[in-house]
């Protein structure tokens, strides 16, 4: 009886060991980009540093409790590895590129599936086209060994500017960074600060020097890829922007447009917000990034939703604006009109070559002549849509693993693949009225592509659209608390 007992969990104790073998075969690794792209730009970092000068890329931590990670930007793009905790090194003296990363955890695997590891060396290779794959405790003797310790004013680059993750954009990090250093109990340095500073103190024969500018230069031209999935994140944000329309009426709250949208997200296969969804009903709309979204909507008001998912992680930037009662009344369509032939005029001079400022001044001049045949009778109108021929912001920033994605497009002559938004927009204080749809625009090698044109724009098409059933409709909320049978 005791053999047959021990034999019995022998058995289960080695299908349980096969299964959770068999379990860690299935591994995850991002499907968009070859291995070629991510060693074409890892090649482009090695053509610029140089030899005498290697560089290293620090990865997400890895996230604690339930939350779901998400892969740094700057590290997803040089090798599309999705793993906390671990390092690229490229070595400029040989064009040699390490993944560093930490040994296998087997009981959290048991809990959330095959996390690639310095164990996995082979298969990370295969994935990634690096040189090599090793654990984490080898990074320190590896510096040394790059050859370049001993020599003249070795260089060691590394990003300088925060990590960008998921909702993240540079510009709003730097802001919240600000306001902490501000606070006198609440200071702390930066990620990207303290590696410096440990780099600088256990390897000080290195000359430290910021890797962000070059990345920069570089994420600011998408590869035909990046625009394929850019793409499908501006379709999605698309879709989400059209259910909002149809779920909208008179007495929905403006998170049940929030709760609208994101089901389009998840339904196509997104892993959240590419930032916190801005819709905002009447004057709370005035507020530019108002994402509170806790008031009714109102009969007679207009709501402005800009949404866009994270996607594979890329995202995108959509905006439109509309009546909540599914019909503009006279004033709200003469300045509805007016934004939309701005954005028409904007998009009519886009194509390579151009610059920012010469697009802003031809549209400015097509406005004017708009201005000649469509007259404003309110006083506080005509001085918006006036103002708005001085407003430079119309053309706003690139698009791409961020919202507000890096490098810069303006007073630059455009090329092909830029990836940014056209923004036309107009405010009336007086009644805390703000108006503007927002689109993307892609340059091509003979001109440019809205990538958002589907999105309906015109007032006929909006006016239909908020006609049809939405979720809010089809699945009516239920109040609580519950009543009880």
């Amino acid at each position: 009886m005791f053999f047959k007992k021990s034999a019995l969990l022998a058995l289960l104790f080695f299908l349980q060991s096969e299964s959770f073998l068999q379990a860690q075969e299935k591994h995850y690794f991002q499907t968009d980009f070859s291995i070629s792209e991510f060693e074409a730009r890892r090649d482009k970092i090695f053509d610029e540093i140089g030899e005498n000068s290697i560089a290293l890329i620090q990865s997400a931590s890895s996230v604690a409790g339930f939350k779901v990670f998400r892969q740094t930007n700057t590290f997803f793009y040089l090798c599309g590895l999705e793993e906390g905790h671990a390092y690229l090194l490229l070595n400029g003296k040989n064009r040699s590129s390490t993944i560093y990363l930490p040994h296998r955890e087997e009981a959290r695997e048991r809990n959330q599936g095959k996390i690639l590891s310095a164990n996995d060396a082979d298969l990370v290779k295969e994935l990634t086209g690096v040189t090599s794959v090793l654990p984490i405790e080898s990074l320190g003797n590896d510096l040394i060994r790059t050859g370049l310790i001993n020599g003249k004013s070795p260089i060691l680059f590394t990003p300088m500017s925060p990590a960008e993750m998921g909702n993240d954009s540079r510009d709003e990090i730097l802001y919240g960074h600000a306001r902490a250093a501000a606070d006198p109990w609440d200071s702390q340095i930066t990620r990207e600060a303290r590696f410096k500073k440990l780099l600088n103190e256990r390897f000080p024969e290195f000359k430290i020097q910021d890797l962000s500018p070059l990345l920069d230069t570089m994420r600011l031209i998408k590869s035909q890829k990046e625009i394929e999935v850019i793409r499908k994140a501006t379709e999605i944000a698309g879709l989400a922007i059209i259910e909002s329309m149809r779920s909208t009426k008179p007495g929905v709250y403006e998170y049940q447009l929030d709760a609208a949208a994101k089901y389009i997200f998840y339904q196509h296969g997104a892993q959240g917000d590419g930032y916190p969804a801005i819709i905002g009903g009447g004057t709370n709309a005035f507020m530019g990034h108002y994402f509170r979204k806790t008031d009714v909507l109102n009969d007679g008001d207009l709501v402005l939703m800009d949404y866009a998912p994270d996607y594979h992680n890329y995202t995108s930037d959509v905006t439109r604006i509309w009546p909540v009662n599914g019909r503009f009344n006279k004033e709200q369509k003469a300045l509805y009109e007016y934004i939309v032939a701005y954005r028409d005029a904007l998009f009519s001079y886009l194509k390579p070559g151009i610059t920012s400022n010469e697009v802003l001044d031809k549209a400015a001049g097509d406005m004017r002549k708009y201005l000649d045949d469509n007259f404003f009778s309110n006083p506080h109108h005509l001085k918006a849509v006036l103002n708005g021929l001085k407003f430079r912001g119309h053309f706003q920033h690139p698009v791409g693993m961020a919202v507000h994605d890096v490098g810069s497009i303006h007073q630059v002559p455009l090329k092909p693949g830029m990836v940014f938004t056209i923004d036309p927009m107009i405010w009336i204080p007086e009644e805390k009225l703000y108006i503007r749809i927002e689109d993307v625009a892609v340059i091509t090698a003979t001109g440019v592509e809205n990538l958002s044109a589907f999105v309906p724009s015109s007032i006929i098409d909006i006016e239909k659209i908020i006609k049809e059933k939405g979720l809010t409709e089809l699945r009516p909320v239920q109040y609580l608390p519950l009543k009880r049978k």
